[in-house]
């Protein structure tokens, strides 16, 4: 189910509904009622004797069909969203389906995490797309017994060969862009011949990579796709569905369509790199419709452009590559681009949403900067990340009168600020309590905030001049103590009394700044994780440059801050916006798991990478 959207939340809004070529396909076939006969629904083949429960009526069927074989990144979200998204958007359903046909690579440790970020998106195929009484999503897996059948009829029909070429016979014969492939010397095999040494394949009775079956095509086709592709190898793999029963495994351009025919997939949406196996795709629902396996209409495919994002790399081979060799903590770094990583980084459901929906869709290849990703967080999170007080690079205040304004040295006050500003509450809703801290004779302020010679324009703490505590007194700088290597070890001020943010003096003496700060008194020591992009170039691996070269030094500083109380109580994944300094997150994992709370950077306050 959805998550709920909060309130002044940018997320999901209509107005962010634009145009696009799917959204007009979709709302033309609904028009002239393209799917609403169910003309398939009584073929042999039909999603009711091979999905999971009876279809429903939907307008439209789409589906988010990745391979168990790895963690979902950011290009994944974007696919997500657009399936998911325009089956809600038009009343329809959406499969979550793993394309299950490569049993080596594949885990249940992918499935859990593939479920697991399908839900924390905000899609649930138990309200949207999963027929009634189902609890589990779609599988590939599911259909190789139809899959099986399938192949025995393209042979049958004389449409499919069994091809006992080696590997490199056959890669030299498929030709180039230039000259046509030659045909195998397999090809003219009869029914018959083919039958029997296919069942041998699945009988096990021949060696992995012996042979594979082959649609019977055009070898000269200017596609290099429809020159008689592999659609069925064979692979002696423990699956981690089927098990052992299976040791052929048909190639996912042959499963593909097949499990969209069977849940009767209307819009069957991928990237463009899949835009030259349409044809393919197309071949095979005319064939198994003249088989009689399978009735129109069919399901047709649709290319939108990947999503192209500076600063990031989503080859799954590359992202493993940096986890094996110790490049990053694993696939949940924060500065990782996959869903698991932009989640612990501090990234919401809603923020990458918005950008889905934000950088649209297209079938043209473009480049998205970084920083729109980032400002649809900040974007999000700038009405109900709650503020508050950290000091990143502390060094002690200490209020050298203050026992002379208060009596006491030990004496320590109550400051009170909004946990969000009045801006972002909605009319009609609570404002959260307010933050109260304690202020006292020393308090942790930034090292930045003091300049005992300051440079030209700076208005914080030096001596002579007078700035606000945020929340709490103004006061005046007197100078600082050092140690003997000159670095300063204290800065010195008076409070001056009667100043105190709230107060009716609050304005008797006019600071030009106000600075952050925590108390001594009730200050947290905190663990501050500063991530930051994890490559320092645009494009890393462009022109087939070694893309590890280009990685960000600066992309993990660790600094022990101090955080004021309302911080501390902070529980696992809640966001806030340190003040002066951005958006920060409480560690999903190691926040509570140590002596001191784990805070991550998740973005700054505005975009620093443009300069």
């Amino acid at each position: 189910m959805t998550s709920p959207t909060p309130p002044n939340s940018p997320a999901d809004s209509a107005d962010h509904k634009v145009s696009n070529f799917l959204r007009q396909i979709i709302e033309k076939d609904i028009e002239q009622g393209t799917y609403d006969s169910r003309r398939w629904a009584g073929s042999p083949g039909d999603a009711a004797h091979h999905a999971k429960g009876e279809p429903d009526p939907a307008k439209i069927r789409t589906r988010f069909p990745p391979e168990p074989n790895g963690y979902l990144h950011v290009g994944h979200a974007k696919s997500i969203c657009i399936n998911f998204g325009l089956a809600k958007e038009y009343g329809g359903v959406c499969h979550l389906r793993f394309d299950d046909t490569n049993p080596e690579k594949e885990d249940t440790e992918y499935v859990n995490s593939i479920i697991d970020a399908v839900k924390w998106l905000g899609f649930d195929w138990a309200q949207l797309g999963q027929a009634a009484g189902s609890a589990a999503p779609y599988q590939a897996s599911d259909y190789f017994d139809f899959m099986y059948r399938a192949a025995e009829s393209l042979i049958e029909a004389g449409h499919a060969y069994v091809d006992e070429q080696s590997a490199e016979d056959m890669r030299a014969n498929r030709g180039d862009f230039g000259k046509p492939g030659v045909d195998s010397p397999f090809r003219s095999r009869t029914v018959a011949e083919n039958l029997a040494r296919f069942r041998e394949m699945k009988g096990g009775q021949l060696a992995d990579g012996a042979a594979v079956l082959r649609a019977k095509i055009d070898m000269a086709s200017p596609n290099i796709n429809m020159r008689d592709p592999a659609i069925y190898r064979i692979r002696r793999a423990t699956h981690h569905h089927t098990g052992d029963t299976w040791c052929i495994y048909p190639m996912y351009t042959f499963a593909h369509p097949i499990e969209d025919a069977l849940e009767q997939i209307t819009h069957s949406i991928c990237t463009l790199e899949f835009e030259d196996q349409r044809p393919f795709y197309d071949w095979l629902m005319e064939r198994l419709c003249e088989c009689g396996l399978l009735a129109a209409p069919s399901p047709k495919q649709y290319e939108f452009a990947r999503l192209n994002l500076t600063y990031v790399i989503t080859s799954k081979r590359k992202l493993a590559q940096m986890v094996n060799e110790g490049k990053v903590s694993g696939w949940d770094d924060p500065r990782m681009p996959t869903i698991v990583g932009l989640r612990r980084r501090g990234y919401t459901p809603e923020s990458l949403r918005l950008f889905a929906d934000r950088i649209g869709v297209t079938k043209s290849d473009s480049w998205i900067d970084y920083s729109t990703l980032e400002g649809c967080l900040r974007e999000d999170l700038e009405n109900k990340a709650h503020r508050g007080m950290a000091v990143l690079d502390p060094v002690k205040l200490v209020l050298t009168n203050w026992a002379e304004a208060f009596g006491s040295d030990g004496y320590t006050e109550d400051c009170t600020q909004p946990a969000l500003p009045h801006s972002a509450i909605a009319e009609g809703h609570t404002p959260p309590a307010d933050r109260v801290f304690k202020i006292g004779k020393e308090v942790w302020i930034e090292r930045e905030d003091f300049e005992e010679v300051p440079p030209k324009g700076y208005k914080r703490l030096f001596p002579g001049n007078v700035v606000r505590l945020k929340g709490g007194y103004v006061i005046e700088c007197t100078g600082c103590a050092r140690d003997a290597a000159g670095r300063v070890t204290e800065v010195h001020a008076k409070v001056l009394p009667g100043t105190k943010s709230g107060t009716p003096g609050a304005d008797s003496v006019k600071a030009k700044a106000a600075i952050t700060w925590v108390g001594v008194a009730d200050g947290v020591q905190a663990e501050v994780r500063l991530y930051d992009r994890l490559f320092a170039e645009a494009h890393p691996d462009a022109g087939g440059k070694d893309f590890l070269q280009s990685l960000n030094p600066d992309s993990l500083k660790v600094v022990t801050a101090y955080v004021e109380p309302s911080l501390a109580g902070a529980q696992p994944d809640q966001k806030f916006q340190f003040e002066r300094f951005g958006y920060f997150v409480a560690d999903r994992l190691d926040h509570l798991a140590g002596a001191k709370p784990v805070f991550n950077r998740v973005t700054g306050l505005k975009d620093s990478w443009g300069k």
